[in-house]
């Protein structure tokens, strides 16, 4: 049993689009699940963290973007915009206190989220886990990343093309992503989270390098940080090992 399948709406007219979420009802905290880039809520560490839900009865949600997995939109109209206004929607349908466990660009999207949900006054988010924590990503894992034809290639025609080590098809990444991502810039100023942050990091991750996560900590410099690096961790840190450190942090945070 991996919870109940829901679909909410998100945004309307042209905007509209259905975000599946799968939901195990439970005690608070609850767990609320941030995927990664191109990822979905079936992947192993989000199932991890609904069987840790279901061992300790606490609740989980997670759900996937739209142009992910089981939810409708296009994967190529994505922008950090659109998913954080996806995340904003699906947590303002939780209860009570969450844990944001949040892997890769849901790392970022938890910071985005905690700040705005905060902005509002709504301080329901305990403590956040974030898993290789691509903050920044569209500038500075992307854009400045590019080769000089893949800059002309955004600027010409919209998009670059570039392999997957995870799929056959390659990674799309588009200007409207590229340059929507500016809009939600942390780094150059402190990040205040008023909650505890655990990082977890893989050594070996080229995706999401250690020096990357380590420029995250240094501008979380008001809040309690737990920074773990596992030497010879990767981006995914799927592992059992790494899926047991997952869950130890998580409940040490509950």
């Amino acid at each position: 049993m991996t919870g109940t399948l829901q679909t909410l709406s998100v945004g309307s007219g042209p905007e509209a689009r259905d975000i599946a979420t799968l939901r195990r009802d439970g005690r608070a905290p609850g767990l609320f699940w941030l995927g990664g880039f191109r990822s979905d809520m079936m992947g192993s560490k989000a199932q991890a963290l609904d069987a840790l839900g279901a061992e300790q009865g606490l609740a989980v949600t997670r759900f996937d973007y739209s142009g992910h997995g089981s939810s409708g939109g296009d994967f190529l109209n994505g922008t950090i915009s659109r998913w954080l206004e996806e995340a904003l929607a699906v947590f303002g349908s939780t209860q009570g206190e969450q844990i944001v466990v949040g892997s890769s660009m849901g790392g970022w999207l938890a910071l985005l989220l905690n700040r705005a949900l905060r902005e509002r006054g709504d301080a329901r988010i305990k403590a956040m886990v974030l898993i290789a924590p691509a903050a920044d990503m569209t500038r500075d894992l992307m854009r400045e990343t590019f080769t000089d034809a893949e800059l002309l290639d955004l600027w010409e025609k919209g998009r670059v093309e570039q392999p997957s080590d995870y799929s056959d098809e390659p990674y799309v990444l588009t200007r409207q992503l590229i340059e929507d991502g500016e809009n939600h810039l942390l780094f150059g100023a402190p990040i205040r989270t008023h909650c505890p942050v655990a990082i977890l990091q893989g050594g070996k991750d080229t995706d999401v390098p250690p020096a990357h996560a380590l420029k995250l900590v240094s501008h979380l410099v008001s809040d309690p940080v737990t920074f773990t690096l596992i030497p010879d961790g990767d981006h995914r840190l799927s592992r059992e090992t790494d899926l047991a450190l997952l869950r130890q942090t998580v409940l040490g945070l509950v």
